[in-house]
């Protein structure tokens, strides 16, 4: 009895596996969360993400996701700011600013689609985001300093190229970046719906390829000087 008792509470005092790992590698579970919180937002968003199954796809329990991340909504919270910084972090190594004003800017337009292409999850958080108006993206005081970095290097190289006389005088940068992200993410977060009314399959390399030159071109053209004004003021 006493070594029947011994061993039952040696048992109940034995820390869970997932806290061990956890407690010897912390960081390592942290990313692991993230990175599961991503997947189960980006495949089910804010409404249809379950806990369980967050913790479950990282190897760990609940307490250690409310331990790390607080609660649901501030585990989404900072899945938003960490898809944020991998793409603003990748746009940085870019160094557009050292570019010729026409290099700089087709290479953030050839940038910003393969990244799309490369991370449909991002795009997946940006609907989701999106379809409750911003709601938790307004809490984020981290991204506005991400922000207005771009838009900072941007405002530069179009600077550079009006000094040049290459880039109109009313190029404007968050028109700029705008018209990249949307030529972007609407051809692939529509992918499916448009591949089926116009009966082409516009995933296939040929059709992404040819997506991924008119981005570019319609990006420069919309800023370049000597272009022609259509026929109506604007």
């Amino acid at each position: 009895m006493n070594d029947s008792g011994g061993n039952g509470e040696k048992k109940r005092s034995r820390r869970p596996s997932a806290e061990r790992t956890a407690q010897r590698d912390p960081e390592r579970t942290r990313a692991a969360i993230l990175d599961a919180a991503t997947r189960e937002f980006a495949e089910n968003g804010m409404g249809g993400a379950r806990v369980d199954a967050i913790a479950e796809r990282a190897g760990t329990n609940k307490r250690m996701l409310y331990h790390y991340f607080g609660d649901k909504e501030q585990l989404y919270l900072r899945v938003l700011e960490e898809a944020y910084v991998g793409i603003r972090t990748a746009e940085r190594a870019l160094h557009i600013g050292d570019r010729s004003p026409e290099e700089g800017i087709g290479e953030l337009a050839l940038f910003t689609w393969r990244y799309f292409l490369q991370h449909p999850e991002f795009l997946s958080l940006l609907g989701t985001e999106n379809m409750h108006r911003a709601r938790w993206l307004r809490q984020s005081v981290r991204l506005k300093e991400l922000h207005s970095h771009l838009i900072g290097e941007l405002s530069d190289v179009l600077e550079r190229g009006k000094k040049q006389g290459v880039f109109i005088e009313t190029a404007d940068p968050l028109h700029v970046y705008l018209t990249i992200a949307s030529l972007g993410y609407f051809y692939l977060s529509n992918q499916y719906t448009l591949s089926t009314i116009f009966g082409r399959d516009l995933i296939e390399p040929t059709h992404l390829n040819a997506w991924e030159r008119h981005i570019v071109h319609v990006t420069l053209a919309s800023i370049k000087r000597g272009i022609s004004k259509i026929g109506f003021d604007y």
